[in-house]
């Protein structure tokens, strides 16, 4: 038996989740880290994975892929460019892992891709080879999927749904730095700014609010009837929904999925951004089923592995 490491990369920590080939979850391992910048930061790594897999009495000599999902472009041929939310030296790290898992074949994808990419194997989008995935948190991302084959782009771009323009009258500036970008209407921070404003101009005193994220506040006090929080969520899935119409016209997929953080109020906004895409969408797309993603935090995870099952094949 073969087995897969998927490694979702974050700036403080990673997990890892330990696969055999045919895509179970066998274990999982969070390794709090430093920024990976040295050889002290990446033994704490290869150390961290040599304990995930001793515990199911595996040796790096088991493992025949290792792959990693990072929050930055990564391009058709692998390349990652720059990663403005970790501080990681590419080149090291990729060296330090291909010297301690010297058999097994390395890869790196965008983490929204990645997600994508385990949906469509091992969750919601399993059998389906048209997709499109689309991560509501702090920011919004996306993966497309076609034919079975990510769609990566020449720069590592494909995927960008976050920096769809719905706005160009927009004056407040995306974190990407241009105007009017469905991540500032869409994403975590975007619903909590839609409901700030609309108790503003309601001259309502909103809930309190924890911090610039917190949509949990909101859903709740849309559960207890709070008017801006309705108004808040409407127009968020209004933004969705003309979004989603825009990329079916142009890709054409038979599911979109809906994960992040946000989706998990689903069945609050999931009818709503379906009758939104219906609305606008050109009607041979509207059959398009959208759906809630089914592997939660682990999407990536699973994605990173198939990625890395694919370089090696």
């Amino acid at each position: 038996m073969a087995y897969v490491l998927g490694i979702d990369v974050g700036g403080t920590s990673i997990k890892a989740g330990l696969f055999n080939e045919e895509g179970k979850l066998l274990d999982i391992a969070k390794i709090k880290t430093t920024e990976l910048v040295n050889e002290e930061a990446f033994h704490i790594v290869t150390a961290g994975l040599d304990k995930l897999l001793a515990a199911s009495q595996l040796t790096p000599a088991d493992i025949v892929a290792v792959g990693l999902d990072v929050p930055g472009p990564v391009d058709a041929r692998g390349h990652v460019g720059v990663l403005p939310n970790i501080t990681l030296d590419v080149e090291g790290f990729e060296a330090a892992l291909k010297a301690h898992f010297a058999t097994a074949a390395l890869a790196f994808a965008n983490d929204a891709n990645a997600a994508a990419l385990g949906e469509m194997w091992q969750g919601g989008a399993k059998g389906i080879k048209s997709c499109v995935m689309v991560t509501l948190g702090t920011g919004v991302g996306g993966g497309v999927i076609i034919d079975g084959k990510l769609v990566a782009g020449t720069f590592g771009a494909g995927g960008e749904i976050g920096h769809i323009n719905m706005e160009p009258n927009e004056t407040e500036s995306c974190g990407c730095g241009n105007k009017g970008c469905l991540e500032q209407y869409a994403s975590a921070k975007g619903l909590v700014k839609l409901y700030l404003k609309a108790c503003k101009d309601a001259g309502q005193t909103p809930v309190a609010i924890e911090h610039a994220t917190d949509t949990i506040s909101i859903f709740s006090a849309f559960a207890a009837g709070d008017v801006c929080a309705a108004q808040a969520i409407d127009t968020m899935c209004a933004y969705l929904g003309r979004a989603l119409s825009q990329i079916a016209a142009i890709v054409d997929p038979e599911l979109v999925l809906i994960g992040g953080g946000v989706a998990g109020a689903w069945n609050v906004i999931g009818p709503k951004i379906t009758a939104a895409f219906r609305e606008r969408c050109f009607p041979a797309c509207a059959a398009m089923r959208i759906s809630a993603a089914t592997l939660g935090n682990e999407a990536g995870m699973y994605g990173a592995a198939y990625c890395a099952m694919q370089e090696r094949a």
